[in-house]
């Protein structure tokens, strides 16, 4: 049964603690959420999944019913400790305390062992997570590269709208870009803002990636390409591609795409075929 609000706040004041803003502290109380959110991990018992924001453990304990292994990443210290406390005991339960990312383009050391050690175990690796906003973003992309089959998570909702933009949209940009060329995006529903505690001051979403890996070892370079041609978004993209430092006459001339037009009008399959052809033509 997940926690309500009252059990929320009563865990959070035995550990002497409360929600913390600079950790994007907002626990779920919605028990259909719970469940739902769950429900879309489609977890096994031949799964490793992985939690991240875990907070007093109330998704925590619908995911070790279903899923062979549960890791968790906490980096709130209190919370961790509550963590260890209520749920040392369960078998498959391993706790990891700190930051889910050692820097931005870089997974913490322990969660990348843990990732390592469920595919040495056959169990493969998901997320699950009601995610902390401030690192949603980078997170995401992070775990995709890193081989997570399939990705489960809240955000707010103007960066589910960023991975699911099309091209031309306002909301389209590199994050959009990253997102459709190694996953499939669905955006599964719209949360409101009562559904958790404290209600955040805008709409959330549910979300889901399936991973769909079409940048294989290329991603970085793909990555620096296109972050480089998109910060001159408002410029057309002969220019873009050329204050980028990229031969722009000759990316332009062998893909025959209309050069006056800005970069943001493009689709991900259209940006990944310049990179493609700059790849040897870099400055």
């Amino acid at each position: 049964m997940a926690q309500t609000k009252h059990e929320i706040q009563s865990l959070l004041a035995s550990a002497d603690t409360s929600p913390r803003h600079r950790f994007g502290q907002n626990f779920m109380i919605d028990q259909n959420l719970v469940r739902l959110v769950a429900d879309a991990g489609e977890l096994t018992p031949q799964d490793w999944c992985l939690e991240i924001g875990p907070g007093t453990g109330t998704l925590t304990e619908e995911l070790l019913s279903r899923a062979g292994r549960v890791t968790a990443v906490e980096i709130d210290r209190d919370l961790a400790g509550l963590l260890r406390e209520r749920l040392s005991g369960r078998e498959n339960f391993q706790l990891i305390e700190g930051d889910a990312l050692a820097s931005k383009h870089e997974l913490n050391a322990d969660l990348r062992a843990a990732l390592d050690a469920a595919r040495r175990d056959g169990l493969r690796p998901k997320l699950v997570a009601n995610l902390p906003y401030n690192i949603a973003s980078p997170l995401v992309i992070e775990l995709l590269i890193a081989g997570v089959d399939l990705l489960t998570f809240t955000v707010q909702k103007e960066v589910a709208d960023r991975f699911k933009a099309q091209a031309g949209s306002d909301d389209y940009g590199p994050l959009t870009l990253m997102a459709q060329m190694l996953a499939k995006v669905e955006v599964l529903r719209n949360l409101p803002p009562q559904a958790f505690w404290p209600a955040p001051k805008i709409d959330s979403s549910l979300v889901r990636l399936r991973r769909d890996d079409r940048l294989g070892a290329g991603v970085k370079s793909f990555d620096v390409f296109m972050h480089k041609v998109f910060s001159f978004r408002r410029k057309t993209l002969r220019k873009a591609i050329d204050q980028a430092g990229y031969d722009a006459d000759r990316i332009i001339r062998e893909s025959g795409i209309d050069g006056s037009l800005r970069p943001e009008v493009f689709t991900p399959e259209q940006i990944v075929e310049l990179w493609k052809i700059a790849l040897p033509t870099r400055v």
